[in-house]
């Protein structure tokens, strides 16, 4: 059973430099961390749950599956916040054994959390796991590429063939 990583996502949009650029178009900040988050969950095998507040929106409280088992985007309902949905969410979770680590920089959250027997992970810890992340792929992809070496039949030939083969070559 995967660990659940339950993220404030509001909260990780304002603290990262790279999102928060993006205020003026939250669609868009949600939509990059949604994807982040998305590769992020499935290296470190994680169950991602991000929650957006909608406690100003009318109608809100809906609930989708990015990528099913994997990701899931919560947005709260009219009057609820991200903290409270979070809180419910990992009571529930650690109740039924499971490890859950909350991603949040709100310090009464975070002691809440830790109450309820979560780990609590802040949005700059957060985000220096996922850029240590993207160096390790970015490490060991390029170690895989420099590593390999060209099969060229000339180099698992013996000698006396690759003479014999440049000779038939040169047509002598």
């Amino acid at each position: 059973m995967p660990d659940f990583l339950l993220v404030d996502g509001y909260n990780v949009i304002n603290a990262w430099p790279e999102l928060n650029v993006f205020k003026e178009n939250l669609e868009h900040a949600r939509d990059k961390l949604v994807d982040i988050l998305a590769g992020y969950g499935a290296y470190k095998e994680y169950r991602v749950v991000i929650v957006f507040d909608a406690h100003a929106t009318a109608g809100a409280d809906v609930c989708y599956d990015v990528l099913p088992e994997k990701l899931q985007v919560i947005y709260t309902r009219e009057g609820e916040t991200a903290d409270s949905c979070i809180e419910k969410l990992a009571y529930q979770l650690v109740r039924e054994g499971r490890g859950v680590y909350v991603v949040t920089s709100d310090w009464a959250e975070q002691l809440v959390i830790l109450g309820a027997g979560a780990w609590r992970v802040s949005s700059r810890e957060l985000r220096n796991a996922v850029l240590e992340m993207n160096k390790e792929i970015e490490h060991t992809h390029a170690e895989n590429v420099l590593n390999r070496r060209r099969h060229e039949l000339g180099n698992r030939l013996g000698a006396d063939i690759l003479k014999r083969l440049d000779e038939m070559r040169r047509g002598r």
